[in-house]
């Protein structure tokens, strides 16, 4: 029975979403819980699983298009039923060859000759449609890269007209409001036509551009009698041996013997892959190898197997390598260049005087953002989006901020002590933030207006059961604030987890929609890159936000119980508080302030440490 992929709800308020890339294509086989596509909402882009194995027998929303939560997204059906469907089409499609001289067969046949006729031409079109997609090649269509998102802007084609791809090696970047992403190739094969140029838009669903795939010859030399016309488009360069198919279809497999490894996923004949097969140990090897000295994917993000594989052949280490793609996307390029790099470096040492001359290649790798001085360019969505977001919230509220000093001296001691032993019992570094964020819980459990929504059309104040805490991260793609669910109810080692967890999830893109949602207060930490304090815009409908600065040494006016007020060199930090001023006056924000300052400066958190 043919089971239908349907769009999850991917989050409490999220009601569609847009696919962004299928990781299957039709006629593949998939397994159970096996990534099927990629989905993007307003809240996060994730991987939709596959609910059945069987085959891949229809996409339904193309990439780029937008769904309603709950419609199809595509149907897979057994593996049963595909050959089934397969092999009727091959079989009728010779029998009428041999019907013609066989007149006895005929007359047997004619107490049932309606339905094969009418068999044969339904079963004719379906022979016809396989070869003319194969045959006009393969269409890459602009995926949906967010809930909301029906059209994306084509930035740069990283393969023009004419060149060869490989299946997952980039092939173009595309912008929306959401997000700026690469769009990996799904077939392998040459690009045979650009429908939309660079800086135009496209709207989700439409033809970005053609790919011409390796396994178009074999698929057009099966339906001989009607497409025979479609089948000399494209295969007239390569299948010149037409009449003789068990000829023609080894051909591909030695004229493509470098990429093998990517070719067998065609299912080409025997033949072929006997041919192909002297080049699949090289590939495996290179891969592995790949794996080996880059740490892996965790360790480099996404890498196409294209760039393992070029990174194993010329060693080297993906860990190493700054990537240059969209999101830090590792890519060919980046590859070439640090095999580049890694030559000259050991060419250097040979000469003395060569130190000198390596200098001035840095200023070159430097030259390269400077590129966009004096120039225009078009603004991101994703940027455009926070844009419109901030100035809706400073036009919703009547936003105040309060600074404030506080000495985290102590805290700073505690640290010392006990930052190997935390690390080893929680698997995560100790810093301030979760010292800062505990402190933040307990007030807002004290001071609970400052944790609360206020909904003036309907005149009401809404103080949420628990503290759902959001962490500001800084983000290639932008500012993002994945929430920590019932922080209340965690102490600082399960705090200092949650914040590491969701950070680097979130950096990576791993995070889910529900996870960046319902947020009743937010944490920022600016401090991280330096900055003494800022004023944080609210986001709409919390009321507040905690700005934590920069923990500098300086020297501050101490009392001390034997000496009285002496000048000492104290741990000091600025923490700012934006609020909703028209829900939180004045001095409760200061309240809420002191309740921290208090918290922190006791510094009694040896309890939570272990010490």
């Amino acid at each position: 029975m043919p089971v239908s992929v349907t769009m999850p709800r991917l989050g409490e308020s999220v009601t569609e979403g847009t696919v962004t890339r299928w990781l299957k294509q039709e006629g593949e086989t998939v397994e159970v819980d096996e990534p099927l596509l990629e989905v993007s909402t307003d809240k996060v882009d994730t991987e939709i699983p596959s609910p059945a194995a069987g085959v891949l027998s229809r996409i339904v929303v193309a990439e780029d298009e937008t769904a309603e939560v709950g419609s199809e997204l595509a149907v897979i059906s057994g593996e049963g039923e595909s050959a089934g469907s397969d092999a009727p089409q091959e079989d009728e499609a010779a029998e009428p060859e041999q019907a013609e001289p066989a007149t006895e067969p005929t007359a047997a046949a004619e107490g049932t000759g309606p339905e094969p006729e009418q068999e044969q031409e339904q079963e004719q079109p379906k022979a016809q449609a396989a070869p003319a997609s194969s045959g006009a090649g393969t269409a890459v269509k602009m995926p949906a890269l967010g809930e909301s998102v029906t059209e994306g802007t084509v930035t740069r084609w990283l393969k023009q007209v004419g060149e060869t791809v490989e299946v997952d090696e980039p092939l173009l970047e595309v912008s929306t409001d959401k997000v700026d992403t690469e769009i990996p190739s799904p077939v392998a094969g040459t690009v045979l036509e650009i429908k939309v140029p660079e800086d135009e838009t496209a709207a989700v669903g439409a033809d970005l551009a053609i790919i011409g795939t390796a396994d178009a010859a074999p698929a057009e030399s099966a339906p001989e009698p009607e497409p025979a016309p479609k089948a000399e488009a494209k295969p007239a360069p390569k299948a010149e041996p037409k009449p003789e198919p068990e000829v023609a279809e080894p051909t591909p497999g030695a004229g493509y013997n470098e990429p093998a490894a990517e070719a067998e996923s065609a299912a080409q004949p025997a033949k072929a892959e006997q041919a192909a097969q002297p080049a699949a140990p090289t590939a495996t090897p290179a891969r592995s190898s790949a794996t080996a000295q880059g740490g892996g994917e965790e360790a480099a993000g996404y890498v196409t197997p294209l760039v393992r594989k070029l990174a194993g052949e010329h060693g080297v280490d993906l860990a190493s390598v700054n990537g240059t793609g969209v999101g830090g996307r590792i890519r060919k390029q980046d590859v070439l260049e640090a095999a580049e790099k890694a030559k000259a470096a050991k060419a250097a040492p040979a000469p003395t005087p060569q130190p000198a001359a390596a200098a001035p290649a840095k200023p070159a790798a430097k030259a390269q953002p400077s590129a966009k001085r004096g120039s225009t360019e078009k603004l991101p969505r994703i940027r455009a989006t926070i844009a419109k977001r901030m100035q809706q919230s400073l036009h919703e509220m009547a936003q105040l901020t309060t600074v404030i000093e506080v000495d985290v001296t102590r805290i700073a001691k505690l640290r010392t002590q006990a930052k190997e032993p935390f690390q080893q019992r929680h698997g995560v570094k100790l810093s301030f933030l979760p010292f800062f964020a505990l402190a933040a819980i307990e007030a807002l459990q004290t001071y609970p207006i400052v944790n609360a929504s206020m909904d003036l059309d309907a005149g009401t104040i809404t103080y949420p059961d628990a503290e759902h805490l959001g962490i500001a991260v800084d983000t290639e793609r932008g500012l993002m604030v994945p929430v920590i669910h019932g922080a209340g109810d965690l102490n600082l080692g399960g705090i200092a987890k949650r914040i590491a967890d969701l950070a680097e999830r979130t950096r990576t893109n791993k995070i889910s929609p529900d996870e960046i949602a319902g947020a009743t207060f937010t944490l920022t930490n600016t401090g991280s890159r330096g900055a003494l304090f800022d004023t944080p815009i609210v986001p709409s409908p919390q009321s507040a936000m905690l700005g934590t600065g920069a923990v500098v040494k300086r020297p501050v006016v101490v009392n001390d119980p034997d000496l009285g007020e002496v000048v000492a060199v104290r741990s000091m930090v600025y923490l700012a508080l934006s609020y909703d001023h028209r829900l939180i006056d004045g001095a409760d924000a200061a309240r809420f302030l002191v309740a921290v300052k208090e918290r922190l400066e006791g510094g009694n958190f040896e309890a939570e440490l272990g010490l």
